[in-house]
Formats: structure tokens, sequence, C-alpha cells
């Protein structure tokens, strides 16, 4: 899935959009996808100038819209203008190491079950093979008014 046909799935716009590629999408049970991190993200700039670390929550967040591809795909449905996909909880975050500016984080989002509209997943997303970021995240998807 390349960049126009996340921005078809995601209503996240720069500079929320967290995920640049899927590598590859096995249908309702998992996903890996790519985060290209570069010196021009916004929040560099402040966290931390001397020493630019992309922040942990922007990392989560990629990891939700990894999810939430997941969640569309296994549901053979597309975001309409009165659906919302919402993070309804994080468990268990780690954080094992530091993602720097130039680095490559890949997604890797297993869907653990799904009812109602509420979906749990296993995430982690890795660089160079190590791990960065792993939690169980809960995404509830909602009709708003």
């Amino acid at each position: 899935m390349d960049i126009y046909q996340i921005l078809k799935q995601l209503p996240h716009r720069y500079p929320f959009l967290l995920v640049d590629r899927v590598l590859e999408i096995d249908k309702g049970k998992t996903i890996k996808a790519l985060k290209n991190v570069t010196i021009n993200e916004p929040f560099f700039e402040g966290h931390f100038p001397h020493r630019p670390v992309m922040p942990g929550v922007l990392m989560l967040e990629a990891l939700a819209q990894a999810a939430a591809l997941l969640a569309f795909d296994a549901l053979d449905t597309s975001p309409t203008d009165d659906m919302v996909y919402y993070f309804a909880g994080i468990d268990g975050a780690r954080f094992k190491q530091p993602v720097e500016p130039g680095d490559q984080l890949i997604l890797s989002v297993e869907l653990l079950r799904m009812k109602a509209g509420i979906f749990k997943f296993k995430a982690r997303a890795e660089v160079d093979g190590n791990l960065a970021v792993e939690a169980e995240l809960t995404c509830a998807m909602r009709k708003v008014s």
C-alpha cells in the first residue's frame, strides 16, 4: 500500500500522518508498515534541539495508525466522514531505544480480537531489527453525529 492508498484510508495529514508505506498485510491478522523518520519532522525542533529524539507518544500514534489500516482492511471498509477511529487504551508500553532522524521505524501490528467496534492489538516498532517500542493497543470505531 503506497502513500496515496494510505491517504484514502486515514484522515491524518501532515504533520500527523505517521505511516509512509504498508510493506505487508495479512488480512485480519497482521500488518507491517514503515515510517521514515527525517530531520524535517516538526517535533525535532523542540524534542530535543541538542539531540533529536522521536517522542514516544508519536511512536505509539504511528502504531495506532498502522492498526487502523489493519482494522479497515479486516472489515473491507474505508473510513467515512461520520466515523472516527479512537485510541481507547495503551497497556504495557515499553520504550527500549531512542528513535532518531534517519531511522526507519518498522511498525508491526497483530490483531488479537475485534468485537462491537472495539479492537485489541499487539504492536511493536523496530529500527534496524532492534525493538524501539512495544505495547498492547485498544482502539474503538465510532460513528459521530
